[in-house]
C-alpha cells in the first residue's frame, strides 16, 4: 500500500499549506510546471518525487526530468504527463501514449483545472489535481491524495486553499 500525493503547476510554491496536506504520504508525483529546480529539490528532499516537465520548465528541469513518466506502482500502470486533456478531450501526444502504454492512471496537469474523470473507453481514471501554486488563472489552490493498493485506487481526498496574494 502507498499513500501518493499529485500535485500539477506548482510554479516555484512549495509551502507549509502543501507540507501540511502531503505530510502523510509516501510519495509525491508533480505532473509539471514545477517552476524551478529548487522547487524540485525541495519537494524531493520533503518526500520521494517522480515528475515530469511542464510548459514552463526550462533547461535544468528538463536535463533532470522527462516529459512524460510510465510506472506502476502497486499493482497500477500509471501514465504522466504535463499536456493532457481529459477523456474525450486528449491532447493527441498523449492519446497515443494512452493507447501504447494502457494505464489505468493517468495524471496530467497544464489546465490548472481540477478535474477526476472515469474513462470508459480506455478504461482509467483521468486525474488532474489542478494548480498547487498561486500563479496562473485558478482562483483556488488544489491537490489530491489517494491510496493505492493492491491494483486499487481508493481514498481520493481533494485539498482546496485560497491563493496567496503575490
Amino acid at each position: 500500500m502507498k499513500r501518493i500525493g499529485i500535485i500539477s503547476d506548482t510554479h516555484s510554491t512549495f509551502d507549509d499549506t502543501l507540507r501540511d496536506f502531503l505530510r502523510d504520504v509516501d510519495e509525491i508525483w508533480h505532473a509539471g510546471d514545477i517552476g524551478s529546480l529548487e522547487t524540485a529539490d525541495l519537494i524531493a528532499s520533503f518526500k520521494p518525487l517522480q515528475a515530469v516537465t511542464g510548459n514552463i520548465d526550462g533547461g535544468l528541469l528538463r536535463r533532470t526530468f522527462t516529459d512524460v513518466l510510465a510506472f506502476d506502482c502497486e499493482g497500477v500502470r500509471v501514465l504522466m504527463t504535463h499536456i493532457g486533456g481529459y477523456p474525450r478531450r486528449y491532447d493527441p501526444r498523449a492519446l497515443a501514449r494512452i493507447r501504447l502504454v494502457e494505464p489505468k492512471l493517468f495524471v496530467c496537469g497544464h489546465s490548472h483545472i481540477l478535474r477526476v474523470m472515469y474513462d470508459p473507453v480506455y478504461s482509467l481514471l483521468a486525474v488532474n489535481p489542478g494548480a498547487a501554486g498561486n500563479y496562473g488563472v485558478h482562483k483556488v489552490r488544489t491537490a489530491i491524495r489517494l491510496v493505492i493498493d493492491k491494483g486499487e485506487m481508493r481514498d481520493m481526498e481533494v485539498g482546496e486553499w485560497p491563493r496567496s496574494s503575490l
